[in-house]
């Protein structure tokens, strides 16, 4: 019901861990790129995030300032690439509030869809909690380092969330409840395409290919971390998926930090339905986007992308109908 798409359980799970299987096989070959070596070599896509993590530090003293570099960086390269309208935009990058420090290191705090005054978007940026240790902080850390931040960057403001909710608030909905029933699914599935398609245009952290190739590694891994996300969530539910079984997908398939799988394990026990918007929207996404190219082969990235913007954030399934696809 939540997913409104109609994709059965046992679907959806043989459709994500397809997925994965070819996540992992662009990882293990972009790792070789990365690290300069055969894409045969032994711990090859851990060992490439390790020095990427070394290579980008970040501290809880230079966390917002990597993020606000991110924010005018990402924003000067969909400009000057004309990948879609820019609207106005009052976005400020904010310390998250300590409650709600721990699981993220960033969300979009946006307009409500029926607010009318002229109020700005938060990005909040979280340092670490006080209480936590030095290793949990630097796991963390290594999680979320420099290039990762650009990546999130891209996913939660630029041309992620704040720009589909700002694109979305300034859709004129028929009836209030039409502009309040916002897709989750269309939402997360805009902001994981975003991510691929600024990789895909060259985009580059820093002023050189190998942060290229290194966020190129970490737009494959947030790939398999959602991926992940879509099978846990079936498994859990489905298959009596034990902790174990969890968190060695999560760190030897999705490469991510063990604080980080615990987490993850935790919010899948917990929920259900929420963790595979991610999978299930950036596909939708993706296939109403290029079934757009075929339809206007001689229309810009611009055109396509703000088409897909303009009825607001419906189910992905809805907005075919929208655009007669």
């Amino acid at each position: 019901h939540g997913l409104d798409d109609g994709t059965s359980p046992t679907m959806l799970l043989e459709a994500a861990e397809a997925h994965l299987e070819k996540v992992n096989l662009a990882l293990r070959g972009y790792a070789a790129q990365y690290l300069g070596e055969k894409a045969t070599a032994p711990d090859l896509v851990h060992r490439a995030f390790a020095r990427i993590a070394a290579e980008a530090p970040v501290t809880n003293e230079t966390v917002l300032e990597i993020v606000e570099q991110a924010l005018v960086r990402t924003t000067e390269f969909v400009r000057a690439h004309d990948l879609i309208s820019i609207p106005e935009l009052d976005v400020r990058v904010i310390e998250m509030p300590e409650i709600h420090r721990g699981v993220a290191v960033a969300y979009c705090d946006a307009p409500g869809p029926l607010e009318t005054a002229q109020v700005a978007t938060f990005v909040a940026v979280s340092p670490t909690p006080n209480d936590w240790t030095i290793e949990r902080v630097d796991s963390f850390y290594r999680e979320y380092n420099a290039v990762q931040l650009h990546g999130l960057t891209i996913h939660e403001a630029m041309p992620g969330h704040v720009l589909q909710l700002a694109q979305s608030h300034h859709f004129e909905a028929t009836t209030p409840v039409r502009a309040f029933a916002r897709s989750g699914v269309f939402i997360e599935g805009w902001a994981v395409y975003s991510e691929e398609l600024l990789v895909d245009n060259g985009y580059a952290p820093f002023d050189d290919k190998t942060s290229a190739l290194a966020l190129r590694l970490q737009q494959l891994k947030m790939q398999a971390r959602l991926t992940i996300n879509a099978i846990l969530d079936v498994r859990v539910h489905t298959a009596e998926m034990t902790e174990q079984e969890g968190l060695d997908l999560m760190m030897n398939r999705g490469f991510q930090e063990e604080g980080e799988a615990i987490g993850k394990w935790r919010r899948a026990l917990l929920t259900a339905g929420q963790l595979p918007t991610y999978f299930v929207g950036y596909r939708a996404v993706s296939e109403i986007v290029a079934d757009l190219r075929v339809l206007h082969p001689d229309w810009s990235d611009r055109q396509i992308h703000d088409l897909v913007l303009a009825y607001g954030a419906p189910s992905p399934r809805y907005l075919r109908e929208f655009l007669g696809i």
